[in-house]
């Protein structure tokens, strides 16, 4: 999946090991920042632990409830048959002409005609955009024909938001789409023909295979409001953000095709207006040390421990791997590893250590990983 971080190669570099080991003597995992739902759907599925996942955004929710939420495999053949006969028996409207050449007439065409059909959500926001028109239409008659009963429904929902993910004509995340240059052209091309049912049923296959052993569940939340809930008994994993802009920037699409509405969008990037984006105070320069110390704070008051990843540099919502040491040590013992790693700058600013002049999408930077026991 074309999601931002790096915490699936981190599991298999170190932090794994250190989840594994720290999971001992705890009866609750609670992954605070849980995005993608990587590391809890890891936690869940090879220890005995409730998990939770913890996010400002409901995409998050639903990926990481399609593995928590349950405690066996589902038969991938039968629900993909189902699913995909009642999606099949949608009519879609269809369009006139050949689009299967690019070119910025032909997307013009495509987006003016996409627009027009206001009861297809992704098609009107996303089609000649982030979406040929027909992968549009087929996310829309997926979404539309979702299963009805649980477990079915979250993880269908949650291989459709996967393959949203996948297929999108973009650099990496959803800011904006690719633009049509002489250079982007192959990428778009690519993405384009890349077949959506195919990519469902792909993703659809690889959750199903995967399940808890506890069952847990996922919040849509605050990781400050939540943490008051916690106890001596949790573990909790921060995977707290690093850049100057706010997440849900970046994953509107996937917003959107989670929650299943029509939706207002605008700009380049085909963004819902702002107050409809959950903001985040780390993502912003002048509030994200107070998030961080609070949230720390509170973490220490209720007894729990925690492991935390971040970047070993200064990044652009203000803070650094030291600075985040440095407010640690306040409140907890301290023990500091360190792993090589990617992660996405996020459309921020570049790092002291980037010599290069032009900002680039991924760094190689050395992470950090903080394992936070109470005083």
């Amino acid at each position: 999946m074309k999601y931002m971080g790096s915490k699936r190669l981190m599991l298999q570099n170190g932090l794994g090991e250190t989840l594994a080991a720290s999971c001992v003597r705890r009866k609750r995992f609670v992954d605070i920042f849980s995005g993608s739902g990587i590391v809890a759907w890891h936690i869940a599925s090879r220890f005995n632990i409730e998990t939770v996942a913890v996010d400002l955004q409901r995409y998050s929710k639903v990926l990481a409830e399609a593995v928590l939420s349950r405690t066996i495999t589902l038969d991938c053949d039968t629900l993909w048959r189902q699913w995909f006969s009642r999606a099949s028996s949608i009519r879609a409207p269809r369009h006139r002409g050949r689009w299967d050449r690019i070119s910025k007439s032909s997307i013009a065409d495509m987006r003016t005609w996409a627009a027009g059909h206001a009861d297809w959500p992704v098609l009107s926001a996303y089609g000649g955009y982030y979406y040929h028109p027909d992968q549009a239409l087929w996310i829309d008659r997926l979404r539309m024909s979702i299963p009805v009963a649980e477990p079915a429904r979250a993880v269908a929902l949650a291989s459709l938001i996967s393959a949203g993910s996948m297929v999108a004509a973009s650099p990496g995340h959803t800011a904006q789409p690719l633009r049509l240059k002489r250079s982007s052209k192959p990428f778009i091309t690519e993405a384009w023909n890349k077949n959506v049912p195919t990519v469902v049923k792909c993703a659809l296959e690889r959750i199903c295979a995967v399940h808890a052993l506890v069952p847990g569940y996922g919040v849509v939340g605050d990781a400050g409001e939540f943490a008051r809930e916690l106890s001596s008994n949790d573990l909790v994993f921060l995977d707290p953000p690093y850049a100057g802009v706010q997440y849900s920037r970046f994953y509107h699409v996937l917003e959107t095709i989670a929650t299943g509405g029509r939706v207002k969008v605008e700009g380049a990037g085909r963004y819902p207006n702002k107050e409809l984006r959950p903001q985040s105070q780390f993502s912003t320069k002048s509030t994200s040390e107070t998030a961080m110390r609070e949230l720390l704070s509170k973490i220490a008051e209720r007894g729990a421990a925690a492991v935390m990843t971040f970047p070993d540099a200064e990044c652009s919502n203000g803070l650094s791997g030291e600075r985040v040491r440095s407010l640690s040590e306040q409140y907890f013992h301290v023990d500091v590893r360190h792993v090589e790693s990617h992660f996405s700058t996020l459309g921020g600013r570049k790092l002291p250590t980037d010599k290069a002049r032009k900002r680039r999408p991924r760094l190689s930077v050395r992470e950090l990983i903080f394992v936070l026991n109470p005083k």
